[in-house]
């Protein structure tokens, strides 16, 4: 020892002495009390564990994320690299006020906001758009939705594990630049697929027409299937190290009672990003698909050859996503005060006989360790509980986002887009409201990682109850003709053609609804055998329908009051949909009232050291077991209730038009019920098997420096020295 400066050690020699970065070290007597605290143990600890006390520590090389490399500061027995914002020498008075949390938080935001906007909003109502412009299958647009959620798979361990001790602010400025990537990419079809060419008008009356035959056609516009791919491919790319190294910053960088505060907020932004695209993107789409080329269009809306400018909001958005990159490049690797923060912070990771192997300094440094920290991590009982339960939420919320609307549209016989903006205003405001929720509740009554638990358990069981309000909700099917009711008494049940629409030679993949004068809902003006129709009235009525009841020759003008058939579906005779809303509105706070104290427990479960690998496991678990097989699931149990398809001329089987309400319920009710049930029986065995440090003792992080990855050892070394 050398008077009141510590230990002399390899680890603690400064590598640049004159660097601008200002580098936070510990106190001598921090130093000397832990040198104490180690040489207490000696005796009581086995030979191989003396042995690698005894040996020097390597020195501690500098880990940086994307960028130009960190230079080391002063005294390099810090981990923690603060500094002023800025470039280099360049180091502006007036950026200093956004180099807090607080400052971090609201770019983070913003960079959370816009990739909700692109990849849950944007994509997912542009989707039916490019299906149609660039003649697309249904299952080549899912392969472009699940292109996401693949890219974030493969990557998110491999990211979170070298952005760990890498510069995290500078990853987040290559995830911006990712994201406007994607953005720009996905759009870039639109540059180079020529004008929007105009088909002709499909007549929807009963017309005595010759039945077309079965023809298959292949374009070449659907080879910008690919493109579309690599653009989700860049915005997964982007996505990873947002939430992963993004999420443990701020954990980083606040104390603990304000860490779910802060991460709450951040994912209820994302959450509000789909909510902004699809309003954006619906906007935009009621601008022709070629605005500003000059071209003169005759059509509206109402056509079915109309598209919109789907492709507008991507630029808007790649450009808003770039100018997040110089704000997150001036962010120091680590914000001011980070150390002291750190200092007055209690180690509550679990504690288990896995984590009882000891190594050394430099683990975690090189790839080679990959497989060793995955091994230590996923030998965490708690966390892997954790993880499994977060999976079986992210399953319900990814299907239900998805089907929402499809469930309120046929169970109220609403139109599709009202249905949409109903699902939309109770699931978004509903998810945003729950991440703030539990995130002030956790903060406000600073708990404990084994209080956190039981607060997220106690959320699933809210939730379960309230899921059963499908079963309330249920509503059976209106009359349909040809599916449930004959037509007046001919034709057979099961077949949309009798012999009053025989001669019309009818459409079945043309599905427009159609309200009958006697109540009953047909599948088209040409199945009900209406044969003129006023398209000036709003909405469209239709006279001289065969099909219906009435049979009185009526004059089809714009001031004829009488009208045999409406365009629309009848309406529903079933009331409950304000309380079935308001009654699903609290199930989703509930839902996901318990995310960001899940993500929190996370964090606190784990090895400090591990945090960012730890959050990429749970993302990429989440999406193998949650999000991508979610729709899927419930795509394949709602089609499981359909009761007419949509048949081509090829015999080719298409959407399904018309399902079994009470039995839709139903499934969803089970499906809701059984991924509860297992999220309800994962939190509790977490809280089971959950471990603190022994109470009693103050443990903190102040003794990083002696770097240790398995936790216990860590947090014994911390209590011997308290």
């Amino acid at each position: 020892m050398k008077g009141g400066r510590g230990i002399e050690n390899p680890a603690f020699v400064a590598s640049s002495p004159d660097t601008p970065r200002r580098s936070t070290a510990s106190p001598s007597s921090v130093e000397a009390s832990v040198l104490a605290a180690n040489t207490q143990r000696a005796d009581s600890q086995p030979p191989e564990n003396q042995e690698l006390q005894k040996s020097p520590e390597p020195p501690l090389p500098s880990a940086t994320g994307p960028g130009s490399p960190e230079r080391p500061g002063p005294e390099s027995g810090s981990e923690f690299e603060e500094g002023p914002c800025g470039w280099g020498t360049f180091q502006p008075a007036c950026l200093q006020r956004c180099n807090t949390p607080q400052g971090f938080l609201l770019h983070y935001c913003l960079l959370a906001l816009t990739q909700g906007i692109v990849v849950n909003g944007l994509v997912n109502i542009s989707i039916s758009t490019i299906e149609k412009r660039y003649e697309m299958k249904s299952s080549l647009t899912g392969l472009i939705s699940s292109s996401y959620d693949i890219s974030f798979c493969l990557l998110s361990l491999f990211v979170s594990f070298i952005g760990e001790r890498g510069h995290k602010p500078r990853w987040l400025a290559f995830a911006s630049f990712m994201i406007g990537l994607g953005a720009l990419v996905f759009s870039l079809p639109k540059f180079f697929s020529g004008k929007y060419e105009l088909g002709s008008l499909l007549e929807d009356t009963c017309l005595t027409r010759n039945r077309t035959g079965c023809t298959s056609s292949s374009s070449s516009l659907s080879s910008y299937l690919y493109v579309f791919i690599l653009g989700q491919l860049l915005l997964g790319t982007g996505g990873t190290p947002l939430y992963t190294l993004g999420t443990a910053f701020i954990d980083d960088s606040v104390p603990t009672h304000k860490s779910s505060l802060y991460i709450g907020i951040g994912y209820a932004m994302s959450i509000l990003g789909p909510a902004i695209g699809y309003v954006l993107g619906g906007q935009l789409l009621t601008l022709y698909i070629d605005v500003g080329m000059g071209q003169r269009i005759d059509i509206t809306e109402d056509d079915p050859r109309w598209l919109g400018a789907w492709w507008i909001g991507f630029l808007v958005s790649w450009l808003f996503a770039w100018s997040l990159i110089l704000p997150f490049s001036c962010f120091p690797k680590h914000l001011p005060g980070t150390a002291k923060i750190h200092e007055g912070k209690t180690c509550q990771t679990h504690q288990s006989k896995s984590s009882l192997q000891q190594t050394d300094q430099n683990f975690g440094k090189s790839f080679k360790d990959f497989p060793a920290a995955l091994k230590n991590l996923m030998r965490n009982t708690v966390f892997m509980c954790l993880v499994v339960s977060t999976s079986s939420e992210a399953l319900i919320t990814t299907g239900f986002a998805t089907f929402l609307p499809k469930f309120i549209e046929n169970q109220f016989g609403l139109s599709s887009s009202f249905a949409a903006t109903l699902g939309g205003a109770v699931l978004i405001p509903g998810a945003a409201l729950g991440q703030i929720l539990g995130g002030v509740l956790v903060s406000k009554f600073k708990m404990t990682c084994k209080n956190i638990m039981k607060f997220a358990l106690l959320s699933s069981v809210c939730a379960l109850v309230l899921s059963f309000v499908f079963l309330y909700a249920s509503c059976e099917n209106e009359p349909f003709a040809g599916v449930s009711e004959s037509y007046n008494g001919t034709g057979a049940l099961g077949n949309l053609t009798a012999p009053c629409n025989a001669d019309c030679n009818c459409m079945r993949s043309y599905y427009y609804p159609l309200c009958g004068g006697d109540g009953v809902q047909y599948f088209s003006p040409c199945f009900a055998g209406c044969k003129s129709s006023v398209s000036k009235r709003q909405p469209k009525v239709y006279y001289n329908c065969s099909c219906i009841a009435r049979k009185i020759e009526i004059s089809p003008t714009a001031a004829s009051s009488r009208f045999e058939a409406r365009a629309g579906k009848c309406e529903t005779r079933c009331t409950n949909l304000p309380i079935f809303l308001g009654i699903f509105f609290t199930a989703i706070i509930f839902t996901f009232m318990s995310g960001t104290p899940i993500t929190v427990a996370i964090l606190r479960c784990v090895n400090q050291r591990q945090r960012s690998l730890a959050l990429g496991i749970q993302f990429m678990l989440l999406r193998l077991l949650g999000t991508i097989p979610g729709p899927i699931i419930f795509g394949v149990t709602i089609d499981s209730t359909c009761i007419l398809w949509d048949i081509n001329e090829c015999g080719i089987k298409g959407a399904c038009w018309i399902y079994d309400n009470i039995k839709m319920a139903r499934m969803l009710v089970t499906i809701s019920v059984i991924c509860k049930v297992i999220t309800i029986c994962f939190n509790g065995l977490a809280v089971f098997l959950y471990k603190p440090p022994p109470e009693g003792a103050d443990v903190t992080f102040r003794s990083q420096n002696s770097v240790v990855t398995t936790v216990s050892v860590e947090c014994d070394l911390n209590k011997s020295r308290n």
